[in-house]
């Protein structure tokens, strides 16, 4: 019974506040979400990056290490999310990101936090890190069949990372002022976002027929993916289980940012589906996910 309290006590919040969101975005359809957009990309995914990399604990080592999984998890996904857009006749490009880039900041971050606590959080960012330069490199370049590098140079997260690195690197110990305006940031940022999130669901339009079954591969085969990863490396613990539901993770939303400024509107329509229903499917998956995580990797 102590596991069940326990899995109502991680996703409750974090399915509360995007349920606030959807409230909102439907009673005021023209709720201005640019403000939150532009925070989050510009100073709060940089500060989570930096304060949860920086203050929780995780070594150099465990960084790269889950860094460089997370690299095997989407490359491994990139396989199978190929060969099935393949059979249904898809943009073999364009339609790749939302199956291979999963929702591991919005969402991810901050059920790994109340699963696992401070710990879950170190990990947790370092799966996302690499989730968030593949947005900025490999979204961008599968969405317009090309690749820009003043993309990747005008992102803040991509310095938040580097600079994380090199105080890990070195040990450093960040100052207490700057770590207290990080620790603010970080979860002013997990609550707007969330909240986004819910409103992002009332605006978008999908179709049933064309994302179905790749809103299942998403949420069904990532698990899989990483499960198999774990079993191989012979991964063991929080960090285990930090990975597993990270990869459990819906389509992120910013699959349908880079794409809508990229790509053809019809390709754009096919990944707000996919995103929608990927979503609306993990409300059901996550709490079963969470429940494997915190009893075989706690």
């Amino acid at each position: 019974m102590e596991i069940y309290i326990k899995i109502f006590e991680v996703i409750f919040p974090v399915f509360f506040v995007i349920g606030v969101g959807y409230y909102l975005g439907r009673r005021n359809p023209k709720f201005d979400t640019n403000f939150i957009t532009n925070f989050a990309g510009n100073i709060g995914t940089p500060a989570m990056i930096f304060y949860t990399v920086t203050t929780t604990g995780i070594t150099l080592d465990i960084f790269i290490q889950y860094f460089l999984y997370s690299i095997l998890m989407i490359g491994a996904f990139a396989v199978i999310g190929l060969i099935l857009l393949f059979f249904l006749n898809k943009d073999l490009s364009m339609e790749l990101p939302p199956l291979i880039l999963p929702n591991t900041g919005n969402m991810g971050v901050p059920i790994c936090l109340f699963a696992y606590g401070s710990q879950g959080l170190g990990v947790a960012s370092a799966v996302a890190s690499v989730i968030i330069l593949f947005h900025f490199t490999l979204g961008v370049f599968l969405a317009k069949k090309s690749f820009s590098l003043d993309i990747l140079i005008k992102s803040p997260p991509v310095y938040a990372i580097i600079i994380s690195i090199f105080f890990l690197f070195y040990e450093i110990d960040p100052p207490i002022f700057l770590e207290n305006t990080t620790f603010l940031l970080t979860y002013a940022t997990i609550f707007l976002v969330l909240m986004s999130l819910g409103i992002a669901l009332t605006r978008f339009k999908f179709s049933l027929k064309d994302s179905v079954i790749l809103s299942l591969c998403r949420i069904i085969f990532g698990p899989i993916i990483a499960f198999v990863i774990i079993y191989y490396f012979n991964l063991s613990g929080f960090a285990a289980g930090v990975l597993l539901i990270q990869a459990a993770m819906p389509s992120a939303i910013l699959n349908y940012l880079v794409g809508s400024m990229y790509s053809p509107k019809k390709v754009v329509d096919s990944i707000a589906s996919t995103i929608v229903l990927s979503t609306l499917m993990s409300f059901i998956t996550i709490p079963i996910v969470v429940f494997f995580a915190l009893k075989y990797f706690n």
